[in-house]
């Protein structure tokens, strides 16, 4: 999985540090955050800091929110070809429950985080989109799994699964210190609980 330069919607300045390299592709420096590149990003940006088009300061959401938002939809949306492409790749059951509980939690997920997208106002668009990032998936990664032997593929598949929910679980953790709107801080505080025990899961998987 690629990691560079990060750009991201500015006021998620936490996000962005926990992004470790973000945006593949892209040659942009990091955030100026109190006139310092890399320094510590405040706990609520407030509303001078909110991307163009997010809610201004009567909004309960702040920019970490709506950053986080959009990145979990599109890492949820890359990470979702891989979960589906495990019934027809590997016939160890273990591998396929789990996948298929983890495709069935991070399809609500999505369900919630785009609703909350839409009470945000913020503008329908994805700024992730093409870009491969910390967390997600590579295309050429997904199809090198169509070729490989059922045993090498539950190796990549774990492999794969892990760096997602690892990332996904850092990500909502920083929402979770630094969000502002209650139901969003809610759903990160859900994505670091299923998250954190499939990666115990996984762990049993490789343990066998």
């Amino acid at each position: 999985m690629r990691q560079a330069a990060a750009v991201v919607p500015a006021g998620a300045l936490l996000v962005v540090a926990l992004l470790v390299g973000g945006c593949a592709g892209s040659a942009a420096p990091p955030p100026t955050i109190g006139g310092t590149p890399g320094g510590a990003a405040p706990a609520d940006p407030g509303p001078a800091a909110n991307p163009p088009g997010t809610p201004g300061s009567s909004s309960p959401f702040n920019g970490t929110d709506i950053a986080w938002l959009q990145l979990t939809v599109a890492m949820h949306e890359r990470v979702l070809p891989l979960l589906d492409l495990v019934p027809e790749r590997t016939t160890e059951p273990a591998v396929r429950q789990l996948a298929a509980r983890v495709r069935d939690t991070h399809r609500a997920d999505l369900v919630r985080s785009r609703r909350l997208l839409d009470r945000s106002g913020a503008p329908k668009t994805n700024p992730h989109e093409g870009h491969d990032m910390p967390g997600m998936m590579t295309a050429n990664e997904l199809n090198a799994l169509g070729t490989v032997s059922d045993a090498e593929f539950r190796r990549l598949f774990g492999q794969h699964l892990r760096e997602h929910l690892e990332q996904s679980v850092r990500i909502a953790g920083a929402e979770q210190r630094a969000g502002a709107d209650r139901e969003t801080t809610a759903l990160a505080a859900a994505i670091v609980r299923t998250g954190t025990e499939y990666l115990t899961q996984l762990d049993g998987l490789h343990a066998e």
